[in-house]
């Protein structure tokens, strides 16, 4: 957890992933930044040097040569952190790296916590929490649906949007607080009828932003897909289709997949986690093929989203009906889906299904139809097209602190009802303010909520 008593040191960490590469940047932030390389610099004036230029020269520690490197200044208040930052672009050995960071350790400066840098960058109002926060997701970011949202996020639209209704908030609270200095003269500096329609504007707001949520979590965190079907249905050989190569074993002998089979599937820009379970069948003697059933029950109990897979040339319409009544009385999000299609003769239990289901035909050994399944888990999944010019919320402590917001709007809508006076309005005011400012850090935020955002973070960030 980060300690904030210390966030005056000198902190250096490796920029890049750790390993042999052909660089290696290590990034140096603080009041002795430059004081430092200077001394580890010897051939040139570092101190006097303009802010966001390149040198390149040899790094030395104690007469001895680490490296030719490349330098790159960037002066207080204009940097990442708001502090005189100093990028070290070495090469990437691993020996010169330790080198290089052990002359730093030396001369003063520390080893930097996990996301110290961006959470100095916060400290020093470089960017709010919310644009912080959006750092690491920025990072952790695997679909393109994940790095757009992430990116909105830095630009700060969501954090603009968020201070410009807080501020509006903030001017009628402060009448409404003035209220109670004339308490005994039944005075009323706020038109009820303005605090009603900003208290209506702000809880449609925040309440679009909690619906968002559940989509922000999918581009997020991907979403997670079991193939579920009984052996020999085909569930290998969909998963080898849809993601267009031979990932599992395909055989025609009953209970081949034993365990579960995970790969990642980008569609559309949003990452599905595909999952290939062992085909569900009671009758199997198999200690190990009944623990895979027993695996792949409970990977459909905890997806996003099943895919039902049958065999439409064996199987018939009240067996899987059956099967689509069990999954719709346990409350699951399925997708149904009859394979073989290619072998069967007679439409009659497509026909049928489909008057209580909807039934996506497929072929997955002769690749007929695969896209209706990915546009199905897409639309499904994503209901429409991802439109990055609305915000989209995609972390659970805003999704969190919007919830505490609604609430205490609900509050100053239900007491403005019963014409409450503004000494019984103000409290409710007041929680809705400090939760939509916990959002940006407008507030002050509680120590161990600031460790555990910045902890997230890599060390070099």
């Amino acid at each position: 957890m980060i300690n904030l008593s210390t966030s005056k040191d000198t902190i250096f960490a490796l920029a890049t992933p750790p390993g042999v590469g052909a660089i290696g940047v290590i990034r140096v932030s603080g009041t002795k930044t430059f004081p430092i390389i200077n001394n580890l610099f010897p051939k040139k004036d570092l101190i006097n040097a303009k802010t966001h230029t390149l040198h390149v020269g040899f790094l030395e520690y104690e007469h001895i040569v680490l490296d030719e490197v490349v330098l790159s200044l960037f002066k207080s208040p204009h940097s990442y952190t708001g502090e005189d930052v100093i990028e070290i672009s070495c090469h990437g050995s691993v020996y010169i790296q330790q080198k290089v960071m052990e002359a730093l350790s030396k001369s003063g400066a520390r080893i930097a916590l996990p996301g110290e840098f961006t959470q100095r960058a916060f400290l020093n109002n470089k960017m709010d929490l919310a644009q912080a926060e959006s750092v690491a997701d920025i990072i952790a970011a695997n679909s393109e649906a994940a790095q757009q949202a992430a990116l909105k996020q830095l630009r700060g639209g969501f954090s603009s949007e968020l201070k410009s209704l807080r501020e509006e908030l903030i001017k009628l609270a402060a009448l409404v607080e003035l209220e109670l200095d004339f308490s005994e003269e039944d005075v009323e500096f706020v038109d009820r009828k303005d605090l009603r329609i900003l208290v209506d504007k702000i809880y449609f707001y925040s309440n679009g932003l909690l619906d968002s949520f559940k989509l922000g979590n999918v581009i997020k965190n991907g979403v997670s897909v079991a193939i579920i079907g009984k052996p020999n249905a085909g569930k290998s050989t969909l998963l080898n289709a849809l993601l267009n190569e031979d990932r599992a074993i395909v055989s025609d002998i009953p209970g081949t997949t034993r365990d579960t089979i995970e790969e990642a599937l980008n569609i559309n820009g949003v990452l599905f986690r595909l999952i290939d379970t062992a085909g569900i069948r009671s009758d199997t003697a198999d200690i190990i093929e009944s623990f895979g059933v027993e695996k792949s029950l409970e990977k459909m109990r905890t997806a996003d989203i099943i895919v039902y897979l049958f065999d439409a040339s064996v199987e018939t319409f009240e067996t899987i009906n059956s099967k689509v009544q069990e999954l719709k009385n346990e409350h699951l999000h399925f997708i149904l889906v009859a394979n073989k299609i290619d072998l069967l003769r007679d439409t009659t239990i497509i026909s049928e299904l489909k008057k209580s289901a909807e039934v996506i035909s497929i072929s997955a050994n002769k690749k007929v139809d695969i896209d209706k399944v990915k546009n199905e888990l897409f639309h499904q999944t994503v209901h429409g097209e991802l439109k990055f010019e609305n915000t989209i919320v995609t972390n659970a402590r805003h999704q969190s602190a919007l919830n505490k917001v609604v609430e205490s709007l609900m509050d100053i809508k239900e007491g403005m009802d019963h014409n409450i006076s503004g000494d019984l309005l103000a409290p409710d005011i007041r929680k809705a303010l400090h939760f939509l400012g916990e959002i940006t850090g407008d507030v002050e935020v509680d120590r161990d909520i600031l460790g555990t955002i910045f902890s997230k973070f890599c060390i070099g960030k």
